[in-house]
């Protein structure tokens, strides 16, 4: 993960009007493979990779990804189901492998470069990742029946909450825990509508 606009003082792109928090906020991040990350962050390839041009190859590779998700007509649950599973196992695996309750974590629980990587995982992979899945679930809540609508309702507050909690508007302790009823209920429509 690499700012758009440099994080330090002297850093690429760096803006110094920038807050702390928009500084680390999503529309300021960017996800690049190491050769790339170095590659713009040299200091004589900042004319080539100016802000504009940076926030040009996320929107581009944002909407790439995004006409891949719309390829199946979600006209059901068990399509809407399916193209939820893979960002939801994606949220699940970052927070396994580097969450505060993995054995990394645990191992290493004063490592702030440890700390460092669960910042990034939940910054660049599990809050866009709540955002599309929260998008598709609002733009098809009629797919489903009371039962699942209040199992919906709880996940969608858990992703409000845990992203109030990611930009330190709220304590950790006000986050709506994760709902495993919403975990069974996409894996168990995705698997059905197989």
């Amino acid at each position: 993960m690499a700012h758009i606009c440099g994080d330090k003082p002297g850093a690429n792109r760096h803006d110094a009007g920038q807050t702390d928090a928009d500084r680390d906020d999503y529309q300021n991040l960017i996800l690049l493979c190491p050769t790339h990350h170095t590659l713009i962050d040299r200091k004589e390839n900042e004319s080539v990779y100016t802000v504009d041009a940076l926030h040009e190859m996320k929107a581009e590779h944002e909407a790439r990804v995004l006409a891949r998700l719309d390829q199946e007509e979600m006209t059901s649950k068990n399509s809407l189901a399916r193209a939820i599973l893979p960002m939801l196992e994606e949220n699940r695996q970052s927070w396994e492998q580097y969450g505060p309750l993995s054995e990394l974590a645990r191992s290493q629980p004063h490592n702030e470069a440890v700390h460092a990587v669960w910042v990034s995982e939940r910054l660049s992979v599990i809050v866009p990742n709540n955002r599309k899945i929260a998008a598709e679930l609002d733009a098809h809540r009629g797919l489903f029946d009371s039962a699942e609508q209040e199992i919906i309702t709880t996940f969608l507050l858990h992703v409000r909450s845990y992203e109030q909690w990611v930009e330190d508007a709220i304590p950790y302790a006000a986050v709506k825990r994760f709902p495993i009823a919403f975990d069974h209920l996409i894996r168990g429509l995705a698997d059905a509508g197989v």
